[in-house]
């Protein structure tokens, strides 16, 4: 019996396929690779940054993102991607103490083309919407903003390779607090095995036109697909170096855990 239940958790840890499971593990793990690909899926990612600010504060959150791709005829899809973070920090502006909650949402929608271009293209382009829900002004901006967004990537064989990324504007909010004028630019390449294993590197990098200052931090990761019962899954991790941030930005290393959900069609 503890050989049985040994070799069951081995077999969940390394996620290793059932060979009849490979092929479809490796082509959704390819999708998962693509922001506007038509899968819906709900990521959890946790990450966590530190030696933030004066007094060397930390911050750990979870961004919950779900994609669902909308038909909207036989051409092109909707989709719409959803970046909702629940945080947890302490003395992230100067000794501020301890704030958790929700944090403002991140709403994108791409109208993108069913099939990619002649040449291999996949893209997808559309407005982004900043919606000032935090539940503490300190989680978040107060500031309503909108704005273009896009991508654009190919895939060839095990490889994807891409860009996303979006402006936003605040166009709305409390006036006490700064204005929002942000260039977000994501660009990534991911390779992904036979066996549905995924190595990501990407920037998440933001330009604050207002403060005039770069926040680049710089991810490493590894995930894997596989099945609990007959849900597919696929869980991750990796780490994240802070290559440039503001003063009082976060500085060195931090890292993430990801576990996405996935529901194919």
């Amino acid at each position: 019996m503890k050989l049985r239940v040994t070799l069951l958790v081995l077999s969940l840890t390394l996620g290793a396929p059932a060979q009849s499971f490979a092929q479809d593990a490796e082509d959704l793990a390819k999708k998962l690779s693509n922001p506007v690909a038509s899968l819906i899926s709900v990521p959890l990612q946790y990450n966590y940054d530190q030696d933030i600010g004066t007094a060397n504060g930390h911050k750990s959150f979870i961004n919950v993102q779900p994609v669902i791709p909308i038909t909207l005829n036989k051409d092109w899809n909707l989709i719409s991607r959803t970046i909702l973070p629940i945080v947890d920090q302490t003395n992230i502006a100067g000794p501020s103490g301890s704030q958790s909650g929700i944090g403002d949402i991140v709403q994108s929608l791409f109208f993108s083309p069913k099939e990619p271009t002649s040449g291999g293209l996949i893209w997808g382009a559309g407005p982004v919407f900043l919606l000032p829900t935090a539940s503490d002004s300190l989680l978040g901006g107060e500031k309503w903003g909108l704005g273009p967004t896009g991508v654009v990537l190919t895939q060839r064989g095990p490889w994807t390779m891409g860009a996303l990324g979006n402006h936003i504007w605040s166009v709305g909010g409390d006036g006490n607090r700064a204005d929002v004028n942000a260039t977000f630019i994501q660009p990534f390449i991911t390779y992904t095995t036979k066996t549905a294993t995924t190595f990501g590197l990407n920037t998440e990098s933001t330009y604050n036109w207002k403060a005039e200052n770069w926040s680049v931090p710089i991810n490493l990761t590894v995930a894997q697909l596989m099945k609990f019962g007959k849900q597919p899954v696929q869980l991750g991790a990796g780490v994240r170096y802070w290559a440039d941030s503001p003063a009082g930005g976060p500085e060195g290393w931090g890292f993430r855990l990801i576990l996405t959900f996935l529901f194919p069609k």
